[in-house]
């Protein structure tokens, strides 16, 4: 039976793994040639970064922490397929990890803006936005369902686009300024 302090661990672990799922999914999927060994590489992560959940250093950031785990699975997985001639060689591994990691913190940041900002917008232009980016949406019918011209939906539509972008990119500047300054 769990006690109390394996369900807060259980779901503290959860709530750390599910925010960073899509970046470390990304930086997974830099380091090895096809999305197979990805998807292999990111199910050994998973489970390496449940087992040793209990050595996670609260004081530092759960990402940075689990793309050195990753690291380590990659290298380990491309040392089980090192007969494959299309293998990256360790060094190169080893700056592509350095490089996805550095540019995962601004990705990361721009989400947390987009949905900041999302929810900014008032009602009718967030279900606007959302209605036009549902897959397989044409703006012609999406126009005449709303009763406006397509050349009137694409204007509003760019202005929310424009807003967003707007938005995104003051709230960015304002979370590196809030930011220590690292030398």
């Amino acid at each position: 039976m769990d006690t109390p302090n394996q369900n807060d661990s259980y779901e503290q672990f959860v709530t750390f793994f599910t925010r960073s799922e899509p970046a470390l999914r990304a930086f997974i999927r830099s380091l090895l040639p096809s999305w197979e060994d990805a998807v292999e590489v990111m199910q050994n992560t998973s489970l390496v970064l449940w087992r040793k959940f209990d050595t996670f250093d609260q004081d530092t950031e759960f990402l940075k922490w689990a793309f050195v785990v990753a690291r380590f699975e990659v290298l380990k997985y491309r040392r089980t397929i090192a007969r494959d001639r299309h293998v990256f060689d360790e060094d190169l591994v080893n700056r592509l990890a350095a490089e996805s990691a550095e540019e995962s913190d601004p990705l990361e940041a721009e989400r947390r803006a987009l949905q900041i900002c999302l929810a900014k917008l008032p009602r009718n232009q967030q279900d606007l936005l959302k209605a036009a980016y549902e897959p397989g949406t044409k703006i012609k019918d999406l126009a005449h369902r709303i009763g406006k011209s397509a050349t009137a939906l694409y204007k509003s539509l760019n202005r929310s686009r424009q807003m967003l972008l707007n938005c995104i990119e003051q709230t960015v500047e304002k979370e590196k300024a809030s930011l220590p300054h690292q030398s």
